[in-house]
């Protein structure tokens, strides 16, 4: 007897085609972008062809060249060097990226990042402190990560690839780039104005951990003030959203991280701040309706002009630190060697900054490795802190395909819900941000519910509504290349 198809069936098969259009769609538009890439190296050719016997005349020549695709675009004169530029890499040094972005396997913004990162070990290349071949290695490195990754996690990868494959050449890169730090001013039109500095990248990431944690500070006194005065009246959907990006937790932590050949070493400060002392007048409180953004901009500019926040903006916020989280070789921070430590989910880090945040923290307890590189233990016995400290190591961000907030401001999630008998396993936690978190939830409708399982090696798949399967991967703190 036949099955008969029910309105869900069909409207789960309908959700499917819509899913599976746009994946190949995204597909096509990356094969239409490899060729477009292709043309800007062809029209490269040309022009070196046309600068033979005119060297005096050549930047002018390649201005006009950038000029004319900038205005036939419509496309910034900026971008259209950098697709230049990119052409002439893949087309030069990263031919399997180039076949992989011909059939849509990554995409432009793969291609985009790993160029970039490319540079360092063209540059070790040209110093002859590496091969030739090395660049070979670099790019199935990175190329077999970005076929399964997004182009941000590629991105951090691809630097800490080529900071493994040129040794030396990051700490030299780094000391030359600190000295291009600034700050420019922008205007965007209405009054308003964009405000850039250019810092180094450990310190920008600090600045904008500690702006989170004061706006989160300044949202959860404005609402504790609103409902102790009895403010009834509904918040805007912005400030609703403002509301439920806070964690009801106080403490933050100052984290860093050190691993050597044989473990890793990680830092655990806690600096407590009191939600309760100080509080402002509940009359300012319940009148704040700035957004999330708002409040963290006004913050910006209190502490920046005035060096402490104005009260108004709420208070309990003087111990709130900025965090960071970084790796480095133990026998880098003894001083026995210089090579580059890791600013986790960034990039490569000076070694001598790395040595400075190292002296600045206490607690520190090993991690220990197993020779892929994947964290294992710690050298302490408290379960629930060995298993915290293991799983912000071995995570480092949402384990949500593709996305990369740090783990300090996710949730440690069952994967198989603890009600339903799930147990506080290793391979059954994870850090998952809040928004992702909430897709696990039993109150959402199974029609929307997504599932996840864990293996025991940390990797995590995910399993859609529509019944897809996403795998992530945990990233591998130490590489062998």
């Amino acid at each position: 007897m036949a099955q008969q198809c029910t309105d869900f069936d069909l409207d789960l098969e309908e959700r499917c085609r819509v899913l599976d259009a746009w994946v190949e769609k995204k597909r096509q538009a990356a094969v239409l972008e490899c060729e477009a890439m292709d043309l800007l190296g062809e029209r490269f050719a040309i022009h070196e062809r046309d600068v033979v016997g005119n060297g005096f005349h050549r930047d002018a020549m390649y201005r006009s060249m950038v000029a004319e695709f900038s205005a036939a675009g419509r496309i910034p004169s900026g971008s259209i060097e950098y697709a230049f530029a990119d052409a002439r890499t893949v087309s030069e040094d990263l031919p399997a990226v180039r076949d992989a972005f011909a059939v849509g396997r990554v995409s432009a913004g793969h291609v985009r990042e790993i160029c970039r990162a490319s540079a360092v070990v063209a540059e070790a290349i040209r110093n002859r402190r590496v091969d030739a071949d090395v660049m070979g290695v670099y790019e199935a490195a990175v190329l077999v990560f970005a076929e399964r990754e997004t182009a941000a996690r590629t991105a951090a990868h691809a630097k800490q690839v080529a900071a493994a494959l040129a040794g030396e050449t990051v700490a030299e890169r780094h000391k030359r780039a600190a000295g291009e730090r600034g700050v420019k001013v922008r205007s965007v039109g209405d009054g308003l104005a964009l405000l850039t500095a250019v810092l180094p990248e450990w310190v920008a990431v600090a600045i904008a951990d500690r702006l989170a944690q004061m706006t989160k500070q300044v949202v959860r006194n404005r609402d504790r003030e609103s409902a102790a005065a009895g403010d009834d009246e509904p918040r805007t959907d912005a400030n609703r959203n403002a509301s439920t990006s806070t964690s009801t937790s106080t403490k933050t932590d100052a984290n860093a991280a050190t691993a050597a050949d044989e473990g890793k070493i990680f830092s655990d400060d806690t600096f407590a701040t009191d939600p309760d002392t100080d509080s402002a007048d509940a009359s300012d409180v319940v009148t704040d309706t700035r957004t999330w953004d708002q409040v963290q901009a006004d913050l910006f500019a209190d502490l920046l002009l005035a060096a402490d926040p104005s009260t108004v903006h709420g208070t309990g916020l003087d111990n709130i630190q900025g965090r960071i989280q970084v790796t480095v070789a133990g026998t880098t921070l003894a001083g026995a060697d210089d090579r580059p430590a890791d600013l986790d989910g960034h990039g490569p880090l000076h070694p001598d900054i790395a040595r400075l945040l190292a002296g600045r923290n206490t607690g520190w307890s090993r991690l220990l490795l197993d020779r892929f590189g994947m964290v294992t233990q710690t050298d302490t016995y408290t379960p629930t802190a060995q298993m915290r400290r293991h799983l912000r190591a071995r995570d480092q961000h949402c384990r949500f395909p593709g996305c990369r907030t740090p783990v300090h401001r996710c949730d440690i999630d069952h994967n198989h819900d603890h009600a339903r008998g799930g147990k506080t396993r290793i391979d059954n936690l994870a850090h998952f941000c809040r928004a992702h978190h909430t897709l696990k939830h039993p109150d959402i409708p199974d029609t929307h519910r997504w599932t996840a399982t864990q293996e025991p090696d940390g990797t995590i798949t995910w399993h859609s509504p529509l019944g897809r399967d996403y795998t992530d991967h945990p990233t591998h703190r130490v590489m062998f290349i």
